[in-house]
């Protein structure tokens, strides 16, 4: 009997396969989110899943870190920006945008998930979600400072006070959105805020 030709098995899309598993964990924790449901979601068999990603703790770390650390990489471009308002507008702007990304390439906003009360043994999700948020503030700080240093705000401004009002903004945007504000309604409140941080900002006059 002639011998059937076998499909070629569909490609393994790690990226997707990343995301799919995070929307998992975001939702029901590392502890809730099974083997079985993963490689249910993932369409993997639970070799080729230890395989890709060494063990179901790899691929929740690859996950946080994966969607988490798109918030570093807004802050580290917003503080390269020449102009303090410009640095302040895309940190809350961009990162809106980043909340607000569409759910198939997306999984949610990791702050409020049920990821960051559980944890594997080797990574804390609430403390590293902490570290990275000190991260960001830290940069913000000190891209503020210059700009007192550099006569682009007054020498009276309150470096820090500044600071905690951004990401005071930043984590109500993400709240909101957790709570179901579209972009439009949250970028509108992003640069409601960006302006009236604005007015304080007049430098000293030439």
């Amino acid at each position: 009997m002639p011998q059937r030709n076998r499909g070629r098995p569909p490609a393994f899309d790690r990226d997707r396969a990343v995301l799919d598993a995070a929307r998992l964990f975001w939702r029901r924790g590392y502890s809730g989110t099974s083997t079985r449901a993963l490689t249910a979601s993932l369409g993997l068999s639970t070799s080729s899943l230890y395989a890709a990603f060494g063990s179901k703790a790899g691929l929740f770390e690859e996950a946080v870190r994966t969607y988490a650390e798109r918030y570093r990489e807004i802050y580290e471009q917003a503080v390269a920006e020449q102009d303090i308002r410009t640095v302040v507008e895309r940190v809350l702007t961009d990162s809106v945008h980043e909340f607000t990304r569409p759910s198939d390439v997306h999984p949610g906003c990791l702050s409020s998930s049920a990821a960051m009360t559980d944890s594997t043994s080797t990574l804390d999700t609430s403390a590293y979600f902490a570290e990275l948020q000190d991260s960001n503030e830290r940069a913000l700080l000190a891209r503020v400072e210059r700009a007192i240093q550099d006569g682009e705000l007054t020498a009276g401004t309150d470096a820090a006070a500044l600071t905690g009002l951004v990401q005071s903004v930043w984590h109500g945007l993400s709240t909101r959105s957790n709570l179901g504000a579209t972009r439009e309604d949250l970028l509108a409140t992003a640069r409601l805020a960006h302006e009236l941080i604005c007015r304080q900002l007049t430098p000293p006059a030439l």
